[in-house]
Protein backbone atom coordinates (compact mmCIF):
# COMPACT_ATOMS: atom_id res chain seq x y z
CA UNK A 1 0.00 0.00 0.00
CA UNK A 2 1.25 3.71 -0.40
CA UNK A 3 1.41 6.27 2.78
CA UNK A 4 -0.06 9.63 2.05
CA UNK A 5 0.94 12.21 4.94
CA UNK A 6 -0.75 15.57 4.83
CA UNK A 7 0.59 17.59 7.79
CA UNK A 8 -0.68 21.06 8.65
CA UNK A 9 -0.69 23.65 11.59
CA UNK A 10 -2.80 21.26 14.30
CA UNK A 11 -2.92 18.17 12.84
CA UNK A 12 -1.61 15.33 10.15
CA UNK A 13 -3.91 13.56 8.01
CA UNK A 14 -2.50 10.27 6.88
CA UNK A 15 -4.18 7.60 4.69
CA UNK A 16 -3.15 4.23 3.36
CA UNK A 17 -4.04 3.44 -0.60
CA UNK A 18 -4.45 0.26 -2.06
CA UNK A 19 -3.05 -0.34 -5.78
CA UNK A 20 -6.49 0.17 -6.83
CA UNK A 21 -5.93 4.14 -5.05
CA UNK A 22 -9.01 3.38 -2.90
CA UNK A 23 -8.42 4.24 0.76
CA UNK A 24 -8.40 0.82 3.38
CA UNK A 25 -7.45 2.85 6.71
CA UNK A 26 -7.78 6.85 7.21
CA UNK A 27 -5.87 8.61 10.45
CA UNK A 28 -5.81 11.87 12.32
CA UNK A 29 -3.25 12.68 14.51
CA UNK A 30 -2.69 16.01 16.62
CA UNK A 31 1.16 14.70 16.98
CA UNK A 32 2.93 13.09 14.46
CA UNK A 33 6.63 11.93 14.87
CA UNK A 34 8.76 8.76 13.48
CA UNK A 35 7.15 6.57 16.14
CA UNK A 36 3.87 7.11 14.46
CA UNK A 37 5.62 6.01 11.09
CA UNK A 38 7.43 2.97 12.32
CA UNK A 39 4.12 1.90 13.88
CA UNK A 40 2.43 2.17 10.78
CA UNK A 41 4.93 0.18 8.93
CA UNK A 42 4.83 -2.19 11.24
CA UNK A 43 1.25 -2.45 11.13
CA UNK A 44 0.62 -2.18 7.43
CA UNK A 45 2.08 -3.68 4.24
CA UNK A 46 3.41 -0.23 3.52
CA UNK A 47 5.74 0.04 0.31
CA UNK A 48 5.36 3.70 -1.02
CA UNK A 49 5.37 6.64 0.63
CA UNK A 50 4.80 11.00 0.53
CA UNK A 51 4.66 13.73 3.21
CA UNK A 52 3.92 17.15 2.36
CA UNK A 53 4.13 19.76 5.26
CA UNK A 54 2.98 23.29 5.90
CA UNK A 55 5.57 23.41 9.00
CA UNK A 56 8.57 22.18 9.42
CA UNK A 57 9.00 18.46 9.52
CA UNK A 58 11.41 16.61 11.86
CA UNK A 59 14.01 15.34 10.16
CA UNK A 60 13.45 12.14 12.33
CA UNK A 61 10.28 11.86 10.43
CA UNK A 62 11.94 11.80 6.88
CA UNK A 63 14.36 9.14 7.81
CA UNK A 64 12.26 7.19 9.17
CA UNK A 65 10.01 7.62 5.75
CA UNK A 66 12.86 7.49 3.70
CA UNK A 67 14.57 4.20 5.38
CA UNK A 68 11.40 2.20 5.58
CA UNK A 69 9.79 2.74 1.88
CA UNK A 70 10.77 1.59 -1.58
CA UNK A 71 9.54 4.58 -3.13
CA UNK A 72 9.68 8.25 -0.77
CA UNK A 73 8.77 11.40 -1.97
CA UNK A 74 8.84 14.58 0.25
CA UNK A 75 6.74 16.86 -1.75
CA UNK A 76 8.01 20.31 -2.18
CA UNK A 77 7.53 22.78 -5.50
CA UNK A 78 10.67 21.22 -7.31
CA UNK A 79 8.31 17.95 -7.36
CA UNK A 80 7.67 16.25 -10.55
CA UNK A 81 3.62 15.92 -11.10
CA UNK A 82 1.23 15.13 -13.33
CA UNK A 83 -0.55 18.20 -14.25
CA UNK A 84 1.31 21.79 -15.03
CA UNK A 85 1.94 24.28 -12.13
CA UNK A 86 1.36 27.84 -13.96
CA UNK A 87 1.26 29.52 -10.48
CA UNK A 88 3.80 32.88 -10.85
CA UNK A 89 5.51 31.90 -7.53
CA UNK A 90 5.38 28.48 -7.41
CA UNK A 91 7.88 28.17 -4.38
CA UNK A 92 5.52 30.12 -2.22
CA UNK A 93 2.07 28.16 -3.01
CA UNK A 94 0.36 26.29 -0.63
CA UNK A 95 1.30 22.06 -1.13
CA UNK A 96 -2.01 21.44 -0.04
CA UNK A 97 -3.61 24.00 -2.95
CA UNK A 98 -1.56 22.12 -5.50
CA UNK A 99 -2.15 18.40 -4.04
CA UNK A 100 -5.63 19.24 -3.80
CA UNK A 101 -5.71 20.68 -8.05
CA UNK A 102 -3.79 16.73 -9.04
CA UNK A 103 -6.76 15.23 -6.88
CA UNK A 104 -9.49 16.94 -8.75
CA UNK A 105 -7.63 16.66 -11.93
CA UNK A 106 -7.35 12.38 -11.06
CA UNK A 107 -11.34 12.76 -10.73
CA UNK A 108 -12.44 15.35 -13.83
CA UNK A 109 -9.31 14.50 -16.40
CA UNK A 110 -9.72 16.98 -19.04
CA UNK A 111 -12.53 19.34 -17.48
CA UNK A 112 -12.28 23.09 -16.09
CA UNK A 113 -12.74 22.21 -12.26
CA UNK A 114 -13.61 25.18 -9.47
CA UNK A 115 -11.73 23.67 -6.11
CA UNK A 116 -13.17 25.10 -2.67
CA UNK A 117 -11.03 23.98 0.05
CA UNK A 118 -13.06 24.70 3.55
CA UNK A 119 -10.45 24.36 6.16
CA UNK A 120 -8.35 26.99 8.38
CA UNK A 121 -8.32 29.43 5.10
CA UNK A 122 -10.95 28.98 2.51
CA UNK A 123 -9.10 28.86 -0.77
CA UNK A 124 -10.83 28.33 -4.10
CA UNK A 125 -8.59 27.30 -6.74
CA UNK A 126 -9.00 26.63 -10.74
CA UNK A 127 -8.21 23.84 -12.88
CA UNK A 128 -7.97 24.26 -16.86
CA UNK A 129 -9.01 21.26 -18.77
CA UNK A 130 -5.45 21.06 -20.22
CA UNK A 131 -4.32 20.09 -16.70
CA UNK A 132 -2.74 23.26 -15.65
CA UNK A 133 -3.56 24.97 -12.36
CA UNK A 134 -4.23 28.48 -12.74
CA UNK A 135 -4.16 29.60 -9.26
CA UNK A 136 -6.88 31.11 -6.94
CA UNK A 137 -7.28 32.95 -4.09
CA UNK A 138 -7.31 32.69 -0.17
CA UNK A 139 -10.04 34.18 2.33
CA UNK A 140 -10.52 33.84 5.89
CA UNK A 141 -11.61 30.39 6.81
CA UNK A 142 -14.84 30.03 9.47
CA UNK A 143 -13.63 30.05 12.65
CA UNK A 144 -10.98 32.82 11.49
CA UNK A 145 -14.27 35.09 11.10
CA UNK A 146 -15.94 34.26 13.91
CA UNK A 147 -12.51 35.17 15.79
CA UNK A 148 -11.85 38.07 13.98
CA UNK A 149 -15.66 39.05 14.49
CA UNK A 150 -15.57 39.14 18.64
CA UNK A 151 -11.30 40.51 18.95
CA UNK A 152 -12.15 42.99 17.09
CA UNK A 153 -15.68 44.47 18.39
CA UNK A 154 -16.17 45.12 21.94
CA UNK A 155 -19.41 43.63 22.57
CA UNK A 156 -19.55 41.09 19.79
CA UNK A 157 -19.41 37.46 21.42
CA UNK A 158 -17.60 34.98 20.03
CA UNK A 159 -19.86 32.23 18.33
CA UNK A 160 -19.30 28.75 17.13
CA UNK A 161 -21.03 27.20 13.94
CA UNK A 162 -23.17 24.28 15.06
CA UNK A 163 -23.28 20.86 13.31
CA UNK A 164 -26.68 20.82 10.37
CA UNK A 165 -27.77 24.46 11.98
CA UNK A 166 -30.63 25.99 9.73
CA UNK A 167 -29.97 29.23 9.35
CA UNK A 168 -32.01 32.47 9.08
CA UNK A 169 -32.02 35.17 6.12
CA UNK A 170 -31.56 37.73 8.73
CA UNK A 171 -30.93 37.21 12.54
CA UNK A 172 -33.55 38.22 15.40
CA UNK A 173 -30.52 37.85 17.71
CA UNK A 174 -27.04 38.75 17.63
CA UNK A 175 -26.10 35.47 18.12
CA UNK A 176 -28.14 34.00 14.95
CA UNK A 177 -27.10 37.69 13.10
CA UNK A 178 -23.33 36.14 13.57
CA UNK A 179 -23.67 32.95 12.31
CA UNK A 180 -25.86 33.86 9.40
CA UNK A 181 -23.33 36.46 8.36
CA UNK A 182 -20.20 34.54 8.59
CA UNK A 183 -22.07 31.22 7.09
CA UNK A 184 -24.45 32.61 4.53
CA UNK A 185 -21.61 35.24 3.43
CA UNK A 186 -19.19 32.33 2.51
CA UNK A 187 -22.13 30.50 0.70
CA UNK A 188 -22.33 33.85 -1.12
CA UNK A 189 -19.14 34.48 -2.01
CA UNK A 190 -18.72 30.63 -3.20
CA UNK A 191 -21.82 31.23 -5.47
CA UNK A 192 -20.09 34.82 -6.42
CA UNK A 193 -16.78 32.56 -8.17
CA UNK A 194 -19.30 29.60 -9.36
CA UNK A 195 -21.39 32.24 -11.30
CA UNK A 196 -18.71 34.31 -12.65
CA UNK A 197 -17.07 31.00 -13.82
CA UNK A 198 -20.71 30.18 -15.52
CA UNK A 199 -20.10 33.81 -17.54
CA UNK A 200 -16.82 32.74 -18.66
CA UNK A 201 -17.05 29.14 -19.80
CA UNK A 202 -19.58 26.93 -20.95
CA UNK A 203 -18.69 24.11 -18.62
CA UNK A 204 -16.84 23.50 -15.08
CA UNK A 205 -16.31 21.17 -12.38
CA UNK A 206 -16.67 22.18 -8.72
CA UNK A 207 -15.32 19.96 -6.16
CA UNK A 208 -15.32 21.04 -2.16
CA UNK A 209 -13.42 19.33 0.24
CA UNK A 210 -11.96 20.61 3.68
CA UNK A 211 -13.24 20.16 7.43
CA UNK A 212 -15.46 22.76 7.48
CA UNK A 213 -16.72 21.85 3.94
CA UNK A 214 -20.15 20.36 5.68
CA UNK A 215 -21.49 23.71 6.97
CA UNK A 216 -21.85 25.29 3.63
CA UNK A 217 -22.51 22.30 1.48
CA UNK A 218 -25.68 22.25 1.86
CA UNK A 219 -26.66 26.18 0.40
CA UNK A 220 -24.75 25.54 -2.59
CA UNK A 221 -25.90 23.44 -5.70
CA UNK A 222 -26.41 20.14 -5.11
CA UNK A 223 -24.37 18.72 -8.36
CA UNK A 224 -21.37 20.26 -6.58
CA UNK A 225 -18.91 17.02 -5.95
CA UNK A 226 -17.88 16.44 -1.93
CA UNK A 227 -14.15 14.71 -1.63
CA UNK A 228 -13.51 14.38 1.97
CA UNK A 229 -10.18 13.75 1.19
CA UNK A 230 -9.39 15.54 -1.54
CA UNK A 231 -5.66 16.41 -0.98
CA UNK A 232 -4.77 13.16 -0.06
CA UNK A 233 -6.03 11.47 -2.87
CA UNK A 234 -4.34 14.28 -5.08
CA UNK A 235 -0.93 12.91 -3.11
CA UNK A 236 -1.41 9.45 -3.75
CA UNK A 237 -1.61 10.23 -7.36
CA UNK A 238 1.64 12.13 -7.40
CA UNK A 239 3.48 9.51 -6.09
CA UNK A 240 2.44 6.88 -8.31
CA UNK A 241 3.38 9.75 -10.74
CA UNK A 242 6.64 9.94 -9.10
CA UNK A 243 7.37 6.12 -8.42
CA UNK A 244 6.29 5.09 -12.11
CA UNK A 245 8.84 7.61 -13.77
CA UNK A 246 11.78 6.70 -11.18
CA UNK A 247 10.76 2.74 -12.14
CA UNK A 248 10.81 3.67 -15.83
CA UNK A 249 14.23 5.27 -15.45
CA UNK A 250 15.86 2.20 -13.82
CA UNK A 251 14.07 -0.08 -16.09
CA UNK A 252 12.13 -1.99 -13.15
Amino acid sequence: MNLCIDQGNSRTKVALFRPDGTIAKHFIYKHFASAEVEQLFQLYPIEDSIISSVVNIEPAVVNALHRRSRHFVLFDHNTPLPITNAYGTPATLGQDRLAAAVGAHTIYPNENVLIIDAGSAITYDFLSEDGSFLGGNIAPGIKMRFTILHRMTKKLPLVEAEENELLPLFGRNTRDAIAAGVIRGIVFEAKGYMRDLQEQMNHYQTIITGGNAHFILHGLQKDIRFERHLVLKGLNEILLHNTRSEEKDTGK
